[in-house]
């Protein structure tokens, strides 16, 4: 039993759930892995250093990679263990699936909602809540550009 990597592009103008293609491109680059974010219960930020090889096309100019850890974006066809593309952006569109810090000390993978009374980082996952917090709690540290996940080559 050996494990391929499996490469996941977002297509742009699609819910998140829905917007997985298939990238079979093997011209690969190395970006950063600069360790975990959680989905779920946000953890501490903690930057790990190594590489992980993607195909060329998910990478921008500002681009790394983060472990996911946890269930709370299953919804999103993201899931526990599988390495997420993300490019740095400072700021989220209503809706987008986004890294965000909280309180500049935790990281977590959530869907980013603007409201009146704050933000709302809300679960890809029935189980889980939203979690509330105010416009100067949390500092956008990306979006999700693509995924890559190891397979079982012999399921």
């Amino acid at each position: 039993m050996s494990l391929a990597p499996q490469y996941l592009l977002r297509q742009p103008n699609l819910p998140i759930a829905e917007s997985w293609a298939p990238l079979d491109d093997r011209d690969l680059v190395e970006v950063p892995l600069l360790g975990s974010v959680a989905a779920g219960v946000p953890i501490d930020a903690c930057i790990d250093a190594g590489s992980v090889e993607v195909p060329r096309r998910m990478v921008k100019r500002n681009t790394y990679a983060l472990r996911v850890r946890g269930n709370s974006m299953i919804d999103c066809n993201i899931f526990d263990g599988d390495v997420i593309i993300i490019e740095r952006r400072e700021s989220a569109e209503n809706g987008e699936t986004a890294v965000v810090m909280i309180n500049n000390q935790e990281v977590t993978l959530k869907k980013l909602y603007i409201e009146k009374s704050g933000v709302r980082l809300q679960p890809a996952n029935e189980a889980m809540p939203p979690i509330h917090l105010k416009n100067s709690d949390i500092q956008v540290l990306g979006l999700v550009m693509g995924v890559v996940r190891q397979t079982d080559l012999a399921a």
